[in-house]
């Protein structure tokens, strides 16, 4: 009988692109190179709900608004409407698996069943505190005891 393997999970992850300049006024093209620079988003991929879920929130976030997941995917499905974009991706145990991937990088927070922007903070802030000095820091600090170790 094979011997069974542990299998690894990763305490945090983080998938990091770059892209040209920002050039656009598109909000929703910045919003998807956004989301493909911080690995939300594959390049390629056609299902990409999580760019309306974020604009959702940022819209929210400018209002200083809070917003269940059913809200979140009802004005998710106007967005994509209004662009024109299929409605694939937008069942609800979708919708909340975006969210969570999304306040798994700490770009969105859940405050009871409500979610929002974390702290309604500017999002160039967010990836300054949350992504750049906390995420990244840790990985790389971790990558460095495994590098000492080889």
């Amino acid at each position: 009988m094979p011997k069974t393997i542990s299998r690894d999970f990763p305490i945090s992850e983080l998938t990091l692109r770059r892209y040209e300049k920002p050039s656009s006024n598109n909000k929703r093209e910045n919003v998807r190179k956004f989301c493909l620079s911080l690995g939300l988003l594959q390049p390629g991929d056609s299902r990409d709900v999580v760019v309306d879920i974020l604009q959702v929130l940022l819209d929210a976030k400018d209002k200083k608004m809070m917003m269940n997941s059913e809200d979140i995917k009802k004005s998710t499905v106007e967005y994509r409407k209004k662009a024109k974009l299929p409605l694939k991706g937008i069942a609800s145990s979708n919708v909340r698996r975006q969210l969570k991937r999304l306040r798994d990088i700490h770009m969105a927070e859940k405050v009871k069943n409500d979610y929002r922007i974390t702290e309604f903070e500017d999002i160039s802030a967010l990836v300054d505190e949350k992504i750049e000095k906390f995420l990244l820091q840790n990985i790389l600090k971790r990558v460095k005891e495994y590098s000492k170790l080889l």
